[in-house]
């Protein structure tokens, strides 16, 4: 594989560019997208709406790359499988496969580590070793997605990039993954049907806004002061709520699509009534809804999950604001919400 280019990298546009260099037909761009996303083939020699002339041409631009699958574990009362993939460079990242009423929704990580240092999350354990590349992204689901269709016949219905890492310091190789995913010759998984996580990084939310502005976006929020998101959450320093909620309003004016807030309940942290009250205030009158989200225990830290979700969520509805609890999923095969963490550390 050494010279070739992945063809899980490459959007549409970037393909067809390149098969036009190479003297093919721009429109074996899409053909090639419907025999490899659509039918899970691998192999150009198998593609039979292809002249036969152009398979040489093709294996020696391009590879079919995969991810190792080192493990599986199973949660099988809740439907969660979690995937440990290693990568070409001895790297590893965890996938989380989960079944809800609606379907089936991948979770995939978009950094080898984290560097936003999040206090009470696994996956800023390891910093950041490095960004995922686009075919890295895209095999996450391509590779769940052939698991799931071998054992169930059936398909992923939404994605979610919420794993380890922060998918908008990852921006350029995650839009055109995004585009892979969206593409209906490719993936075929509707924008709105596809969530990105992000702790806040000011300039990317504006940005998600114009290329994308069907795509749901969560903000990892946690706190709803100043004082107190600054000592859970690092990037605050430089993000500071009053300036993420002016993003957060532009974000709203030009996709007029509804916002998620994810809020971590920690016990006597920031779980009071008083915190309810300060978060009802900072988001009234804004179009979002509250995801409550109970503690996952990590080993290296020592937060306590809190049990005051109810009278919270009371008093956010006070508010006006939609408030829900997340249904946790993956728990005792630590695949749960800020659970997820590269397999070095384990």
């Amino acid at each position: 594989m050494k010279n070739k280019v992945s063809i899980y990298a490459l959007t549409t546009d970037q393909l067809s560019e390149q098969l036009v260099s190479f003297g093919l037909k721009k429109h074996n761009a899409i053909q090639i997208y419907q025999w490899i996303y659509q039918k899970q083939l691998m192999s150009f020699d198998q593609m039979s709406n292809i002249a036969k002339a152009s398979y040489a041409i093709l294996n020696q631009h391009y590879c079919f790359n995969n991810l190792t699958i080192i493990k599986k574990e199973s949660d099988t009362t809740e439907a969660t499988i979690k995937f440990l993939f290693q990568l070409h460079d001895g790297q590893y990242i965890e996938t989380v496969l989960m079944q809800f009423d609606y379907g089936y929704s991948v979770c995939i990580s978009s950094q080898v580590g984290c560097n936003m240092g999040c206090k009470f999350c696994a996956s800023g354990l390891l910093k950041k070793q490095r960004d995922l590349t686009v075919d890295e992204l895209v095999l996450q689901v391509v590779q769940v997605q052939q698991y799931l269709w071998a054992k169930q016949h059936s398909h992923i219905s939404n994605i979610v990039v919420m794993g380890i890492g922060e998918p908008f310091d990852n921006y350029v190789n995650l839009k055109n993954a995004l585009n892979i995913f969206n593409h209906p010759h490719g993936l075929a998984i509707g924008n709105r049907h596809i969530t990105i996580s992000t702790c806040g990084l000011i300039p990317r939310i504006l940005q998600m806004a114009r290329d994308f502005p069907q795509v749901n976006l969560a903000i990892s929020l946690h706190a709803p002061t100043n004082e107190l998101r600054n000592q859970l959450m690092p990037i605050n320093q430089k993000y500071n709520l009053e300036n993420l909620l002016i993003t957060i309003k532009k974000y709203l004016a030009i996709t007029n699509r509804r916002i998620s807030f994810e809020y971590i309940l920690l016990h006597g942290i920031n779980d009071s009534d008083m915190h309810a009250e300060q978060l009802g205030k900072l988001l009234k009158g804004v179009l979002c809804y509250v995801n409550i989200i109970v503690y996952n225990k990590i080993n290296e830290q020592q937060f306590i999950p809190s049990k005051r979700y109810l009278p919270f969520m009371q008093i956010l509805k006070k508010y006006g604001i939609i408030t829900t609890k997340r249904l946790e999923r993956g728990i005792k095969i630590n695949a749960a919400c800020g659970q997820l963490r590269a397999q070095q550390i384990k």
